[in-house]
């Protein structure tokens, strides 16, 4: 091991690289990182458009489903996701939108709530997304962090599913 390849997050071609890595830079702050096959355009409207949102946000592992989503991803805009069957409500907003670039945004459904920050990294066609969340304390981030770092594998990896079908779709812009 320890190529180059190792050492560049977007070299190489194998989807077995593309895997999510999730740690805590902080007491506060968790970091995930995770390349994509697919250009930053196609990733950043994975992320803003609520009927693809809907096919790649729940964990399917979670036995829960997105019943409603809303999203106005512009700066000051508002999101707000409903899922099921227990009922949970996410919403919080926009505070950055950049397009192809970056998202920043509350997380306003209780007093823990973050702020998320992704950005997306085109290189060669392939996109390095990051998402920093910065959390209120060290006990809102340990009670979110067990979620995060089994939930977002797999979530990840249904959005990786998603861009491939998005990319050979000829109706795609």
């Amino acid at each position: 091991m320890g190529g180059k390849e190792e050492r560049d997050p977007l070299a190489g071609k194998n989807r077995e690289k593309n895997r999510t890595v999730v740690e805590r830079r902080s007491e506060r702050e968790l970091i995930i990182t995770r390349r994509f096959d697919a250009p930053a355009r196609i990733v950043f409207e994975a992320w803003t458009t609520p009927d693809l949102l809907k096919r790649w946000w729940v964990p399917k592992s979670s036995g829960m489903s997105l019943l409603s989503c809303a999203v106005d991803a512009r700066t000051g805009g508002t999101y707000r996701f409903e899922f099921g069957p227990k009922t949970m409500v996410f919403f919080g907003k926009y505070l950055e939108v950049t397009p192809y670039l970056r998202l920043i945004w509350t997380n306003e459904e209780s007093e823990d709530g973050a702020v998320t920050a992704v950005t997306f990294e085109e290189k060669d066609g392939k996109t390095l997304l990051t998402l920093r969340e910065l959390y209120p304390s060290k006990e809102a981030l340990d009670h979110a962090f067990d979620g995060m770092e089994g939930g977002m594998p797999d979530q990840f990896e249904q959005l990786d599913e998603l861009l491939v079908t998005l990319g050979t779709s000829a109706a795609w812009p």
